[in-house]
């Protein structure tokens, strides 16, 4: 079947819709104190010792890698990225201004927050867009030096779980645990290359499946 490009405002609204599913995911997230991985996981991190708010420091990690993107990927990809990534920044400051959480189950928190986030990010894949950060840089290694982009995601994010045992309880990592779970669960059973792929360059060797920011692969 011939797959056709989504219209610009059809990504637009595309992308500003998954960013507001990803941006309530990560506000739960931080009102229980639980972790994901990726740009997210190292920002949460970093609000945690710097005094600077979760949407700004997402943004800040991430502008590093759009050169990669841009020269890696493809110009689209990268502008829908740059949407994507700003408009959580954006709403992640927003949303507690409209919600307040003054009781939650951890748990539930954990399960319905990586839900969230996870339908935001599949939106965001088949609309050629992702929440950047470490997914590009995996791709970027995986064509560049062989080295699997999932291996390296894995290692990384490993880190920055292992890393918030410095400053969360070890339960709340390991609830973190369970959401990325539920996270990669709505990934690895929604998004198919082979059904919706990611506007790359002409190169042969490009493998847009291989760019994710998955859960414990997050953003």
């Amino acid at each position: 079947m011939q797959k056709h490009k989504h219209s610009v405002v059809e990504d637009i609204f595309a992308l500003v819709s998954a960013g507001l599913f990803v941006a309530f995911g990560v506000y739960l997230f931080q009102s229980q104190n639980l972790m994901v991985g990726g740009a997210a996981g190292l920002a949460l991190l970093g609000t945690h010792v710097l005094s600077i708010n979760f949407g700004v420091l997402f943004f800040l990690i991430n502008l590093p890698f759009y050169a990669l993107a841009w020269t890696q990927i493809s110009k689209r990809f990268t502008l829908n990225t740059f949407i994507s990534v700003t408009t959580v920044s954006v709403l992640t400051n927003l949303i507690p201004r409209f919600v307040d959480v003054s009781h939650a189950n951890p748990i539930f928190t954990a399960i319905f927050g990586g839900l969230l986030i996870g339908v935001g990010m599949l939106i965001m894949f088949r609309h050629s867009s992702s929440l950047g950060g470490l997914g590009i840089l995996a791709f970027y290694l995986q064509q560049k030096f062989a080295l699997r982009a999932g291996t390296f995601q894995l290692m990384v994010d490993t880190v920055i779980l292992l890393s918030s045992l410095l400053i969360l309880d070890w339960k709340l990592v390991l609830i973190s645990v369970l959401a990325a779970f539920f996270l990669n669960m709505v990934l690895s059973l929604n998004h198919r290359p082979e059904r919706y792929s990611l506007a790359v360059n002409s190169s042969p060797n490009a493998q847009p499946s291989g760019i994710s920011d998955k859960g414990a692969h997050a953003q």
